[in-house]
């Protein structure tokens, strides 16, 4: 029945008033617009290039920088581009231009629209149409929130002096995957509201799940569940949560919380649990008094009113870079015990716990919600078995010493409006030579991370999301902070004896891949992933060259290996430094491997050839 009041038989059905139209954000403007169109023009040609999507030719009669791709309707783009380590390319956005198929007489014009460039590549890309439909969508999605990071940004010695959970809000997303703020699934309003890039902290409702739907599991101090509802939620809180059961005769023992993503709740909770809603099983609650900023993985959380409590990672229902962030029930149920093994690790081994300080923010303690139907369903598309719970994963916060701050290794990737490079920044208020704090950054990360491989044969994906860098006083690196471990941890599929400890829940969800290719994870992830356009910024903007920034790379591995010379075997077991090595590719999983296809299975990065390995030779 229609809520709408009455009217009379003469008259035309009366309509609620119209709301008022919102208006066009301040950052869709045309030279906004422009500048991050062509800016994403240029990656998409480089990072397609890298995995040889497409293969520009040198231009003729040019300089050995120029190149041209011609297009489907025989026009000709042309570009200068910078080829860099690991046969990447680095694209000039101010140098695109178009010409028109021959005979025409017309002379290039400069050019950067994306959405042309695919009408009039879409056969020379090899795009069939659902993939191409989902793709321009994807691209308008990320083309809008480069236009707000740029409309709204701050210069490279303000974001300095941001604190990390603030300076998450700054980052411009994956540097390789060219759609890297897709966020299928999201309105305009919900990314206003909880993208990374809009910075607006929120409170979290929560919901109360029954243990017939729900299982918790924590690290050691964790075990029971009111342990962490008391280290989460205040008193008033708590009781709050609990009177809202037994005013509906249910018993708070009986229900596990957890804080739900409101989006979710919406888009998910509401339609897909209404039989858990309408029986008990699942009662929503509150929102707790905390406001929380989100990350860059758009689901994960930071405490800005406590930041003692625990980070909150939650299931968001939204296909952005490569998958559907929820979060897979086996992964959330052995979260706790896969960092409790990794914390031993490290807290058994002299190297890293007082040599490296490394710092691990692991996952203690999670909330799985199974769906009564789906998760009976094997065959069902693997996002919709992944809807509902949570995990907390310890905060940086009372890790550091005095004076010392993190960043997430993405930021260094980060150039200002102005063009400063926000890592030229931190060099310069080091007082070092840029060539030495190269040699502290890379003296920080490398040996953990190299230790772990080759000790334990262990990887962790060291990206720049999920890698730390704390900084001194005088902003020089010197430790390194890592988390997401029961995502992008990986073992060596040969047996080692330092995996004799690892508990079965834990072997039975790490993933395993050969020695050859467990080093792809540090090749792909730091170098590959954030090295390669860090040592871009070197050379251009701190006159380091490239071959220099290198063979500093290669220089720490070395020092490494000298510094534990009883793991020869596990050095060559574990080769960094091959001639070549395969090239992974993240862009080709959206345009041919993956698409935008429901499987039943998480998809994993494919490799295309080879490339050249940097580090082979000094």
């Amino acid at each position: 029945m229609s809520n709408f009041p009455a009217a009379p038989d003469s008259a035309e059905p009366a309509l609620p008033p119209s709301p008022e139209h919102p208006g066009t954000p301040p950052e869709l403007n045309r030279p906004t617009w422009d500048f991050a169109a062509r800016r994403l023009l240029a990656k998409m040609l480089g990072e397609f290039a890298y995995e040889e999507i497409v293969s520009p030719v040198p231009a003729p009669a040019a300089a050995g920088d120029a190149w041209t791709l011609t297009l489907d309707d025989g026009s000709s783009l042309g570009f200068r581009a910078r080829r860099r380590a690991y046969g990447s390319w680095q694209v000039a956005p101010d140098t695109l231009t178009l010409t028109p198929p021959a005979p025409s007489p017309q002379p290039p014009v400069a050019f950067g629209d994306p959405y042309e460039f695919l009408v009039r590549a879409r056969a020379l890309l090899r795009l069939d149409g659902p993939t191409l439909g989902h793709l321009v969508r994807e691209l308008s999605a990320t083309l809008a929130a480069d236009a707000r990071l740029d409309h709204h940004a701050l210069m490279a010695d303000v974001l300095a002096d941001l604190d990390h959970a603030a300076l998450e809000g700054h980052q411009t997303g994956h540097p390789w995957l060219v759609l890297n703020k897709g966020r299928v699934g999201w309105s305009a309003s919900d990314a206003a509201a909880w993208a990374p890039e809009a910075r607006t902290p929120q409170r979290l409702p929560w919901l109360a799940a029954h243990t017939s739907l729900a299982e918790y599991r924590g690290t050691a101090g964790l075990e029971d569940p009111a342990r962490l509802h008391s280290a989460e939620l205040d008193p008033v809180t708590r009781a709050t949560f609990d009177r809202v059961l037994r005013d509906r005769g249910l018993d708070p023992l009986r229900y596990l919380y957890f804080p739900v993503h409101p989006w979710q709740w919406d888009e998910v909770v509401l339609p897909l649990f209404a039989p858990a809603l309408a029986s008990g099983t699942l009662v929503p609650l509150p929102a707790d008094p905390d406001l929380r900023l989100p990350q860059q993985s758009i689901r994960t959380f930071l405490n800005l009113t406590r930041p003692d409590r625990h980070s909150v990672k939650l299931p968001l229902s939204v296909f952005n870079t490569m998958v559907w962030r929820g979060l897979p029930s086996d992964l959330s149920l052995a979260a706790p015990a896969v960092t409790a093994w990794i914390h031993s690790l490290r807290d058994s081994d002299p190297f890293l716990r007082d040599e490296c300080r490394v710092i691990l923010l692991g996952e203690v303690a999670s909330v799985t919600v199974r769906h009564p139907v789906y998760d009976r369903l094997p065959e069902v598309p693997y996002q919709y078995k992944e809807l509902l719970g949570a995990i907390w994963r310890e905060p940086l916060t009372g890790r550091l010493a005095p004076g010392e701050r993190a960043r997430t290794l993405a930021s260094l990737l980060h150039t200002d409006p102005r063009g400063r490079s926000f890592t030229a920044e931190l060099v310069a208020r080091s007082g070092l030579a840029p060539a030495v704090w190269l040699q502290r950054l890379f003296a920080t990360l490398l040996p953990p991370l190299l230790h772990f491989l080759y000790r334990y044969g262990t990887v962790f994906s060291p990206h720049g999301e999920n890698t730390i860098v704390i900084f001194d006083e005088h902003d020089v690196p010197v430790r390194l902070a890592v988390k997401d471990f029961v995502d992008d941890i990986n073992i060596s599929g040969t047996p080692l004896p330092e995996h004799a400890s690892m508990p079965d829940e834990v072997r039975a969800v790490l993933l395993t891949e050969p020695p050859s290719y467990l080093t792809q994870f540090i090749h792909s992830g730091l170098f590959i992933g954030v090295f390669r356009y860090l040592s871009a910024i070197c050379e251009d903007r701190l006159a380091v060259p490239e071959r220099d920034f290198w063979s500093l790379v290669r220089a720490e591995i070395l020092r490494h290996q000298a510094r534990f010379p009883e793991q020869k075997n596990r050095h060559e077991q574990f080769d960094l430094l091959t001639e070549r090595i395969d090239r992974l590719c993240l862009n080709r999983n959206r345009l041919y491997e993956d698409g935008y296809r429901d499987r039943p299975d998480r998809p994993h990065a494919v490799t295309h050839g080879t490339v050249p390995n940097p580090l082979h030779r000094p």
